[in-house]
């Protein structure tokens, strides 16, 4: 019996191993390519940008002749406590400001409902619920309170329900005092300044600015002084950025530029003998009724009304700067001051210090009177002024474009008010008036006291962790260790069984 196979045999199983390797050349391949993809996909996932982690806040500032809405952003991981806060939107409610509704309060709230339209398509939806909605209503509010309290709630009550019916988490509509409106003001200036953020990458402390605020209904100086004050109402203290800061700030009720030309004009008709009033202030050809019913309506002038008064007096402007001065300056009192010193009305102010930011209706002035682009001298400025008041009416409708007549013809007053307030009243000369720049915009965000607000109270709102990749730094690498291991593996695999070293291979017979 013959053994051993013969050439059938060896056929065979010659194309079992044939088949054999296909089969473990198709798994291995498998096994490869399935190696790759999971390697690029852990890379992938693990190092693709994260998405933002992004919190909202929108404020609304009830103004006296205006509201407007800001939306805020601000990264959920804080700095030291406080938000890195920026502006992203700007809406202005149509209409006057809230405290214009005192006839029909309800009508207060529906004015928002435009601008809370708009907000909604800037938050995104899955956010709004967990986005604060906050309302500060200033001066014309607080004078509408000391007039009317009941018709302020009812105002207030009005907007409180718009605001509460909206999508966004509804955290209070409230007039705010003076002080913290000064006080926010001045934490929008240095913010955006850049003054928080670059002490925290120096040693030694950056000297804050000033900030100088002027609306329609009062006006406000607030500054960090490293003298005793003297009157706590005039004293606060901040923590920002992990530091303390002490200010001093003051807000004058009735000294907006709309209520001191209320103050300016019944101080005129006192002494009027007849039904026409002859007004530096304003331009000469100029002519303007005024209701005086209307005018004593504020309780800014309220103990000044007249029986003699006719119930409607002509304006005529004769555009004299000389003369509108000396009738501004008879709005302020320098005279009294119970402290070491005063700024007007008894009012304590230590020594001016440092630079300051001028904003709202400062800078929308100098604007006008093209005195915003840069620093000018104080003579220079009282200058432009003493121009512009002597151009007739005409001339200066002509070069003013699409200018509101209401705007245009006060600003000859206007900017008498402010030379007066800045030099009588808070006491700039020529040397301190350089320190001064006047501010709308900066880095996009408007200057006033809305992201001042915004920013102090990220200080209440929890912050987060920051987002991290799916995988742990340790856990990423081992993955990305094996899966290279393995691949390895199958190539030194594949190599070895299709060229095998001599020291492997079977003997040739």
């Amino acid at each position: 019996m013959k053994l051993g196979g013969g050439p059938a045999d060896s056929q065979d199983v010659a194309k079992q191993k044939k088949t054999w390797s296909r089969k473990v050349l198709f798994i291995l391949g498998v096994l490869f390519i399935l190696g790759i993809i999971a390697l690029i996909v852990v890379a992938v996932v693990q190092n693709r940008p994260l998405p933002k982690n992004l919190k909202y806040g929108i404020v609304l500032d009830a103004g006296s002749s205006h509201t407007n809405l800001y939306i805020y952003q601000w990264p959920a991981e804080k700095e030291n406590d406080t938000g890195v806060v920026e502006q992203v939107f700007e809406c202005k409610v149509d209409g006057n400001g809230i405290s214009s509704y005192y006839l029909n309060p309800v009508d207060a709230g529906h004015s928002l409902q435009s601008c809370i339209n708009r907000a909604q398509k800037i938050v995104p939806d899955r956010q709004q619920k967990e986005t604060p909605v906050y309302l500060g209503a200033t001066a014309g509010m607080r004078l509408l309170r000391r007039s009317s309290p009941m018709v302020a709630s009812e105002v207030l009550t009005s907007v409180e329900n718009v605001l509460r019916s909206s999508p966004f988490d509804f955290q209070g509509a409230r007039i705010i005092t003076g002080q913290e409106e000064g006080a926010y003001g001045w934490i929008t200036i240095n913010y955006l300044l850049g003054n928080f953020i670059q002490e925290l990458s120096q040693s030694k402390s950056i000297r804050t600015s000033g900030a100088l605020d002027l609306g329609g209904a009062s006006t406000q100086i607030t500054f960090e002084s490293n003298e005793n004050i003297e009157s706590e109402e005039n004293s606060l203290h901040f923590r920002l950025y992990g530091r303390t800061y002490d200010v001093y700030t003051h807000s004058f009720l009735c000294y907006g530029k709309d209520q001191a030309l209320r103050k300016q004009l019944a101080n005129s008709i006192t002494n009027l003998q007849n039904a026409s009033l002859l007004d530096p202030c304003f331009h000469s050809g100029y002519t303007r009724n005024l209701n005086t019913t209307e005018l004593y309506t504020s309780p800014c002038v309220s103990d000044r009304r007249t029986l003699a008064a006719p119930p409607s007096i002509r304006i005529i402007g004769t555009g004299d700067y000389n003369l509108c001065k000396q009738k501004v300056q008879e709005i302020f009192n320098v005279s009294h001051c119970s402290y070491s010193r005063c700024s007007f009305n008894g009012i304590f102010q230590p020594i001016l210090q440092g630079e300051f930011g001028a904003f709202s209706a400062f800078y929308f002035v100098m604007d006008f009177l093209k005195l915003s682009k840069e620093k000018v001298s104080l003579d220079t400025v009282k200058e432009t002024v003493v121009r512009h008041c002597s151009k007739p009416w005409s001339e200066v409708k002509n070069e003013s474009g699409k200018v509101k007549e209401k705007y245009l013809s006060e600003y000859c007053f206007s900017g008498v008010y402010i030379l007066t307030l800045l030099e009588l009243g808070y006491g700039f000369n020529s040397s301190s008036w350089e320190d001064i720049t006047f501010l709308g915009k900066i880095h996009g965000s408007d200057a006033g006291w809305t992201l001042g607000y915004m920013l102090n109270l990220t200080n209440m709102i929890p912050s987060e962790l920051p987002l991290s990749p799916p995988l742990s730094h340790g856990g990423y690498v081992g993955l990305m260790v094996f899966f290279s291991v393995f691949l390895l593996f199958i190539l030194l695999t594949c190599w070895l069984s299709f060229r095998k070293p001599k020291c492997i291979q079977k003997g040739i017979i």
